[in-house]
């Protein structure tokens, strides 16, 4: 998955401005602790990042 196809499954989910500041401050147990801008930063993949995004905050699967 593209990071700019993670971006856009991210705004249309939460909301443009809601998906940036999850993005910068949430911390996911998923992502060993850290955020989704520090996971992409350490080179996670983003479908591995959009799957813990998902457990999180339990978004249907009809949209994962």
């Amino acid at each position: 998955m593209r990071i700019t196809v993670f971006r856009q499954l991210m705004a249309d989910e939460f909301g443009p401005g809601r998906a940036e500041i999850l993005a910068k401050d949430h911390v996911f147990s998923g992502l060993g602790g850290r955020t989704v801008e520090q996971a992409l930063a350490e080179g996670t993949p983003a479908k591995e990042i959009w799957r813990a995004v998902c457990a999180e905050f339990d978004v249907p699967p009809e949209r994962r």
